[in-house]
């Protein structure tokens, strides 16, 4: 999934296109930590798993970079907490 999910650098976000509606994840890469400050997606994306397909390309980025994942949002910290795959990231 982290092949669909971009990093826009200029807008300190990850985001992910299904139909051209757009979900993202606005970060802060602090020291070896990402942190994640909210996650939202798009209106006609809710409900349709675009939410978790980005999270998991989150986390795919996260861990190719040696990163550890620090959740602010809500959303963030409970995908993580129910994707036990990715609890090693989790700060």
């Amino acid at each position: 999934m982290s092949s669909e999910v971009r990093d826009n650098a200029d807008r300190h976000r990850f985001e992910l296109e299904r139909n051209g509606e757009i979900a993202f994840a606005i970060y802060e890469r602090r020291g070896d930590d990402l942190v994640i400050r909210h996650v939202e997606a798009a209106i006609p994306l809710r409900g349709t798993g675009a939410a978790s397909d980005l999270m998991r390309g989150v986390a795919e980025i996260a861990r190719s970079e040696g990163r550890r994942i620090m959740p602010l949002c809500g959303y963030a910290s409970s995908w993580l907490r129910r994707h036990k795959e990715y609890g090693d990231l989790l700060t």
